[in-house]
């Protein structure tokens, strides 16, 4: 057995590795990961709260940690290959803009290749108590356009990062009824980033000076058509941290079957952060009577396109799960998993300058959701265990609303899986997960298709996931 001290210390560096590792996130259901278990994504994380089968079960069910008769330190990693392509069909051009630069320029893939890891570690105290720490990233986003595609006023780069932090504890109640109780440490990191229509904000400006007699009213056209094509970059960026906690009981039915439950509570945060601006140069071909007019104008829009402080009020949503595990014999398991995301915690995503004036909002309108999956093992010897599983995952997007900033839709998962145990105390385990979306569709001006110009179409979109997994017990 370790002592308090190593203990202590082995918690640290795990703390450590994680944030390492830590990079850029994958596309999710909404924006949760599933991806938190090597060996879990080889059942599509059926079970989870009920399998019990390694330290990483603890993410799943604290209660879970009950059933680790040693130490234990389980470490992975996913690797996720996003993939998003748009197709447009009917998409209009913002004011004095093209559609896009070049023509046909549909943002190419939006997705990415990226790793999410994890990393556990339990200890066992005595017959009754267990310790147990996780880190890991429960959510997470990466969509990344190509410069000057046709949806650029609404979207460029969406990055969301998180790293969770996980205490808990568990405590045999009987012989066979276990209860686990922990508390979340969570940092969010995002930033967002996208073009502003500087032309339209001219023509904007110079209609506003003609309805005050400050220029004549014929001079707006000359304007608009001497300005042409003006993008500002827009970026966005902010951080927090939120305190959660974590509850759940791990009931075995008899030796042959468990049955466990967790709920983990939201989480609500006040990001604040910066908004940076790089706006364009003008035209140098300006004509002398026209140059000074539209140098005004241009000071008008720059000023309203200053940088400076923003906050922005973000919850995340809680997620509630009930699994079972059954030995069916000495060769299969089935498990099964139903999970509730409440996401309509989720209503808009609004930036506020420091002066108390909002920069962007966008409505989100999330909607709950319900993720079911099954999933069997089949233990082929000593040292061979294969998995299977399959999942149905819900997405909290609703079609009005979606943006290209999060292209959701419903998904399907088909997952497999293995484990190899080189000795009784260290094993390895690796799956692979394909994702089919269902094409999401996007009829989106964010508001003013002359400001933001319309995208309509849809998006061929899915996802692969390699994971592995070492776990050592001690």
């Amino acid at each position: 057995m370790t002592t308090p001290f190593q203990r202590t210390r082995i918690a640290t560096a795990l703390a450590g590795i994680a944030l390492a590792l830590t990079a850029g996130y994958a596309y999710p259901a909404g924006f949760a990961l599933q991806e938190t278990s090597g060996s879990g994504l080889g059942n599509a994380f059926a079970g989870g709260a009920a399998a019990a089968e390694d330290a990483s079960g603890m993410w799943a069910n604290a209660a879970a940690m009950s059933k680790m008769t040693k130490s234990q330190i389980s470490g992975g990693v996913d690797l996720v290959n996003f993939s998003a392509k748009f197709n447009n069909n009917g998409s209009l051009p913002a004011l004095n803009q093209p559609l896009s630069t070049p023509a046909g320029n549909n943002g190419g893939d939006a997705g990415s290749l990226n790793a999410v890891p994890n990393v556990y570690a339990v200890f066992p105290i005595n017959p009754q108590w267990t310790f147990g720490i996780g880190v890991n990233a429960p959510f997470g986003l990466v969509t990344d356009y190509d410069s000057g595609w046709v949806g650029r006023y609404q979207a460029l780069k969406s990055d969301v990062k998180t790293i969770n932090v996980n205490p808990a504890v568990s405590f045999k109640i009987t012989d066979n009824l276990a209860i686990g109780v922990g508390a979340d440490y969570q940092h969010v990191k995002a930033t967002f980033s996208s073009n502003f229509n500087y032309s339209a904000g001219l023509a904007q400006a110079a209609t506003a000076a003609a309805a005050g007699g400050l220029i004549p009213p014929s001079l707006v056209p000359t304007i608009v058509a001497a300005t042409p094509g003006l993008d500002s970059y827009v970026n966005i960026n902010g951080d927090d941290y939120a305190w959660g906690w974590n509850i759940g009981l791990l009931w075995d039915v008899d030796k042959n079957m468990r049955i466990g439950a967790q709920y983990r509570s939201g989480f609500s945060y006040n990001i604040s952060g910066n908004v940076s601006f790089q706006n364009p140069a003008l035209p140098s071909n300006l004509p002398p009577p026209l140059a000074p007019v539209v140098a005004g104008l241009a000071a008008q829009v720059n000023a309203a396109l200053f940088n400076g402080g923003v906050t922005a009020d973000i919850k995340f949503p809680s997620i509630s799960n009930a699994s079972v595990f059954y030995r069916l014999d000495d060769k299969w398991d089935l498990m099964g998993d139903l999970q509730y995301t409440h996401w309509s915690v989720l209503q808009n995503l609004t930036f506020v300058r420091t002066t108390g004036a909002v920069l962007l909002s966008t409505p989100e309108n999330f909607r709950n959701t319900w993720r079911f999956a099954v999933g069997t093992n089949y233990h082929y010897d000593d040292k061979w265990t294969l998995r299977a599983g399959y999942a149905y995952d819900q997405t909290p997007v609703n079609s009005t609303d979606l943006t290209p900033r999060l292209p959701d839709n419903n998904r399907n998962w088909l997952t497999i899986g293995a484990q190899y145990k080189w000795t009784n105390d260290l094993a390895l385990d690796f799956g692979f997960a394909y994702i089919w979306i269902s094409d999401p569709q996007i009829n989106q001006n964010a508001g003013s298709t002359a400001q933001n110009g319309l995208i309509n179409g849809s998006y061929s979109a899915n996802v692969q996931i390699y994971g592995v997994q070492l776990t050592y017990s001690f």
